[in-house]
């Protein structure tokens, strides 16, 4: 992680190692895998389009989460009170202060993004806004800013193309299946479809990225609740934020949820109503997991010393 104040967690680096070494190889067999499948011809296409995705989406990563969620870049002119609260932060973080933007939606949530620290945004909605008061929305803040300093929001934007691309080729074999597959199964001497060997590779390729994106987004969360409310020494603050939220998105009409479903892993809280988060397919532990670890936290910072 960058060197900054928020405390470091060894775990997390673990995690995001691991993650990204096996989706890595994940990555190179599907590319590999496609190059003996498809065409000869196709093979320097394949890996070329696998190479440009992955670069692509580590280096728009902050425009496009922007783009998803309409939100603007604001000036310290139009937002001081937000902005003074980042600066702050940041000082107290010893870290480099990212963009700010702001998304109008009445979900309240906040999420960070982008390629490095320095390119970087933290964005927050208006429905966020709203809701809490300046302690609370301090705590949500520095969890937002862990995420950046912690480099864990590159690693999900970069671990994601894998998944991406099997998405992708999951499609396009369904499309083979409606169009080509009698042709194809005619043209491999009586053996497995090329439609249906691609269907099944990019199947795996995906239900793996997925699980392990999931884990992963799991942990960075509680690790950005930890580092945030040991930076603000308010634990109890986030654990407020993150009551108010969770209550609020309840009351989120069902279409705006699922207007912002593609955003879920990098906001502070899921937009899902009336689900339970005790799945293995959860971006986000439970809110009762988060609200027990910040309230460990509270009793330690409690704890008289010496």
């Amino acid at each position: 992680m960058s060197r900054t104040r928020f405390a470091a967690d060894a775990g997390l680096t673990a995690r995001m190692t691991t993650v990204m070494f096996l989706l890595g190889a994940i990555f190179v067999a599907l590319i590999v895998a496609l190059m003996l499948i498809l065409p000869a011809q196709w093979a320097p296409f394949i890996g070329l389009i696998g190479l440009g995705l992955a670069w692509w989406q580590w280096y728009s990563s902050d425009s496009i989460a922007m783009r998803a969620m309409r939100a603007r870049e604001v000036t310290p002119e139009q937002a001081p009170e937000l902005h003074a609260m980042v600066d702050r932060l940041c000082t107290l973080a010893d870290m480099p202060k990212p963009r700010v933007g702001v998304a109008d939606t009445d979900l309240p949530n906040a999420f960070a993004t982008g390629r490095s620290p320095r390119r970087s945004v933290v964005v927050v909605t208006t429905g966020i806004l709203h809701r809490l008061d300046a302690e609370e929305l301090e705590g949500v803040l520095a969890h937002e800013l862990s995420h950046v300093a912690h480099r864990d929001v590159l690693v999900m934007t970069v671990a994601s193309s894998a998944g991406i691309i099997a998405g992708m080729l999951t499609r396009g074999s369904q499309y083979g299946l409606l169009f080509g597959g009698g042709r194809d199964r005619r043209d491999n001497n009586n053996g497995l479809p090329v439609w249906l060997v691609v269907l099944v590779v990019s199947l795996v390729v995906y239900a793996v990225s997925f699980l392990l994106l999931r884990l992963l987004s799991r942990y960075r969360e509680l690790a950005a609740d930890r580092a945030g409310a040991q930076l603000t020494m308010k634990p109890r603050a986030l654990a407020s934020a993150l009551q108010k939220i969770t209550g609020e998105i309840n009351q989120i009409p069902q279409q705006d949820l699922r207007a912002t479903q593609s955003m879920n892993a990098f906001f502070i809280a899921p937009a899902i109503s009336g689900v339970s988060l005790r799945t293995l397919t959860s971006t986000h532990p439970s809110l009762e997991q988060r609200l027990e670890q910040l309230a460990r936290i509270e009793a330690e910072l409690s704890r008289p010393t010496g």
